[in-house]
């Protein structure tokens, strides 16, 4: 789960998918109410909404819950009012962590996030400043080339390409998110990523398996709160380290 390795989280993911299913459909119900709330509830007109309807449909989210969290975030359904909150803390290792939250009471998400990291020898402290906040998507190599995308980001005005074993990074400006991800879609280039991430400015090298099978076990506790959306951390591991952390 390398914190500066996104592809390898992309990966996590999807092998979890199925295990939390029910937690998926909640945050992505949670993430296009507040989504059509601020922008319309209109998909065509609301790229970033567009985009999460589409990641509803990869996960198999059935369309009346989509409609649903649709209509509470336009105000045509009751719901439940949420705040977007973001915390920040260090795990084992010297490992820092946001945690992006939407939560309907802010006391109850700082307990239960204070209480996760106490019990795994963390603690709440100010990480911002290792991180750098922009838009990120993730591009197969069989899905583009290099040229294609480098073209494409600088006719957005993306501020990087990052080539890797895995595939192609793009880099944005966070107020650039939607534009490049609607000349992605234009170009019929479909992300294994597409969000607004956290990334790490600096890492934190884990070569220790029992802090890394700490670390995952950690992050695992995070994904089980209902209230946390996206987990960014800056640690940096080996393949070896993960895969031996994650047999542990």
């Amino acid at each position: 789960m390398a914190g500066h390795n996104k592809w390898a989280k992309v990966k996590r993911a999807k092998a979890v998918t199925d295990k939390r299913r029910g937690k998926v459909f909640s945050r992505l119900s949670r993430d296009i109410a507040i989504c059509a709330k601020a922008g319309g509830g209109d998909p065509g007109m609301n790229p970033r909404l567009r985009t999460l309807v589409l990641k509803a449909r990869e996960v198999n989210m059935p369309a009346e819950n989509v409609d649903r969290a649709i209509k509470k975030g336009t105000g045509e359904l009751p719901g439940v009012v949420y705040e977007d909150v973001i915390y920040e803390g260090y795990g084992p290792g010297g490992v820092a962590f946001i945690l992006h939250v939407l939560t309907d009471n802010k006391n109850r998400a700082a307990g239960e996030i204070r209480s996760i990291l106490t019990r795994f020898g963390g603690k709440l402290g100010t990480v911002a400043n290792k991180f750098q906040h922009l838009g990120q998507f993730l591009v197969a190599k069989d899905k583009s080339t290099e040229d294609a995308l480098m073209e494409l980001a600088l006719e957005a005005g993306a501020d990087d390409v990052i080539t890797s074993e895995q595939g192609y990074e793009i880099r944005c400006a966070v107020k650039l998110f939607d534009h490049v991800n609607s000349m992605l879609e234009q170009k019929g280039v479909k992300p294994d990523s597409a969000e607004i991430a956290y990334i790490p400015l600096v890492t934190a090298p884990i070569e220790d398996i029992a802090i890394a099978r700490t670390l995952l076990k950690l992050q695992d506790a995070f994904e089980e709160l209902d209230d946390v959306q996206e987990v960014f951390s800056n640690e940096e591991m080996s393949d070896a380290v993960s895969e031996a952390a994650q047999k542990g």
